[in-house]
């Protein structure tokens, strides 16, 4: 089994450059994925059975059948026993009554190759080059406080091993230290060294209203940056985009195009960023071990280039248990990326719900 992950590692190290011999070389591991998957997750290959895809008949990464992404709630997806698992991530439960999805990994060796070297080319100033370090403060729980989540778990893997060692955690059981964090924020400014502020978009909201109420602004130094991800889930007020994003600026001196937007999600090994948020909704993009397209929830076919429809997403990275997920966003392709334009509604929620309701039922058996 280790002979996958070794090939999985080993494509996420390599330059395979842009054109048909990339394109040929995601498609020959994504078979190799689609095989392994197959053959040792049992819920899943009773689904593509049912749906007549069977590695010896798929050619295309496009046709291995994607799971539902509300399907986790339901059923363990892993291709090894669950007694196994070196970690348990469990999904949020904002959607289908605060059910929690768990996803089980073998291994955080993949998973944690993927987000650092994706993070170090994507967030930080040196774009991966060499094992740079900046001043960092995370606007979210410790790891040991939620164990369970992988924000937490990629927050504290960006502090650990791309933060200076004064990065730290602002926010514990009572909340933000928001004193300690004006403390921390005026440092930098005096510093004149780049920071970064990293964490869920809901506290930054919570702090922007702090420092509204407490009549704070700062003008973090040049070549700053901010990382916000995973919206707002109940948990504060929501925004617009432009409008977070303005305030972002207004408030931490911080250009636009230096906020940075990390898409990721619990069912994903692989996280997608943008190129900053001067303009909204911002492209979006993975590096070359994921892929995405946008198809129709009710057919499942992809829908026409520039149009809009739901997200599913191909991560090779993710491989103890499914790496194509039908997701519940809305997105449209575009060159070099995608936009992302919110939750489903109408029709192609109906799809989406439909897709895990086939799904359950042929898993199952």
């Amino acid at each position: 089994m280790s002979a996958i992950y070794d090939k999985v590692l080993a494509f996420m190290e390599a330059d395979i450059g842009t054109g048909a011999a990339a394109d040929e070389a995601f498609n020959a591991l994504a078979l190799a994925v689609f095989a392994h998957q197959f053959e040792h997750n049992q819920p899943y290959r009773r689904f593509a059975m049912q749906r007549g895809r069977v590695p010896r008949g798929v050619k295309s990464w496009r046709d291995i059948p994607a799971v539902p992404i509300n399907a986790f709630k339901d059923l363990t997806l892993s291709c090894r026993p669950a007694e196994e698992s070196a970690r348990i991530f469990m999904t949020s439960g904002t959607t289908k009554g605060g059910i929690r999805g768990q996803i089980h990994h073998t291994t955080l060796t993949v998973y944690d190759r993927s987000t650092l070297l994706n993070f170090r080319r994507r967030f930080m100033p040196g774009a991966g080059a060499g094992d740079e370090r900046m001043a960092m403060g995370i606007l979210f729980p410790t790891e040991t406080a939620m164990p369970n989540s992988s924000l937490a778990h990629y927050l504290e893997l960006a502090r650990a091993e791309c933060g200076t060692p004064d990065s730290l955690h602002w926010i514990g059981e009572a909340g933000i230290d928001i004193a300690g964090l004006y403390d921390r924020l005026d440092a930098a400014e005096r510093s004149g060294e780049p920071f970064a502020l990293l964490g869920a978009s809901y506290g930054f909201v919570h702090l922007m209203d702090a420092m509204a109420r407490d009549g704070r602004r700062f003008g973090l130094p040049e070549g700053s940056r901010i990382l916000d991800t995973g919206g707002f889930k109940g948990q504060s007020r929501e925004l617009q985009p432009d409008e977070f994003y303005g305030q972002l600026a207004e408030f931490f001196g911080v250009p636009r195009q230096r906020c940075i937007n990390m898409y990721g999600m619990t069912e994903l090994s692989t996280q997608f960023y943008d190129d900053g948020n001067a303009v909204c909704p911002s492209l979006k993009s993975g590096p070359h071990w994921i892929r995405s397209r946008v198809v129709d929830a009710l057919s499942g076919l992809d829908v026409p280039p520039g149009n809009m429809g739901v997200l599913v997403h191909h991560d090779l990275a993710h491989i103890n248990s499914v790496a194509a997920i039908l997701t519940e966003d809305a997105g449209i392709l575009e060159e070099g990326g995608f936009r992302l334009l919110g939750r489903v509604a109408g029709a192609q929620a109906k799809g989406c719900s439909l897709a895990v309701e086939d799904f359950l039922a042929a898993a199952r058996g």
